[in-house]
């Protein structure tokens, strides 16, 4: 004798399945070797070691009174990361305007101050990411 649970609750016939999709072929892996991912590999990769990379940056780093070994052996201590956030200052500061002399140069021009020689050799005091940075906000100002 059947409940009458079981007879009003049929069970429906399962959905046809439909024919699966062709798979497709697996990439093949580049055989170009990776660029390591770590500061201390990218470091090695590029420039050998933390030395030859220190020494390097010394002399776009160095000020107008500093001597470029005395930054060296200040840029040894520095981690990989830095070192590399550094280099990439550097770069930027050849591409757009050379060196730090002609950067200070055209803050100055961008804000006006050419002439004022006191905010020139407070400039020449401020770092070279410090120096980069007041001239990128004042390009953006200038757009603005």
């Amino acid at each position: 004798m059947a409940s009458n649970r079981t007879e009003k609750s049929k069970k429906k016939p399962a959905p046809v399945k439909k024919a699966a999709a062709p798979k497709k072929a697996p990439k093949e892996k580049s055989t170009a070797p990776k660029a390591p991912r770590h500061p201390k590999g990218r470091v090695g990769a590029a420039h050998g070691s933390k030395a030859d990379l220190a020494k390097a940056l010394a002399s776009s780093i160095a000020r107008g009174g500093q001597d470029a070994g005395d930054v060296e052996t200040q840029l040894k201590t520095a981690s990989n990361q830095q070192l590399l956030r550094l280099q990439k200052t550097v770069e930027t500061v050849k591409a757009k305007w050379g060196n730090r002399d002609k950067l200070i140069a055209a803050i100055g021009s961008a804000q006006n101050k050419s002439k004022d020689k006191d905010y020139l050799a407070k400039l020449d005091s401020f770092s070279l990411p410090q120096l980069v940075d007041i001239a990128v906000a004042g390009e953006r100002r200038a757009r603005t």
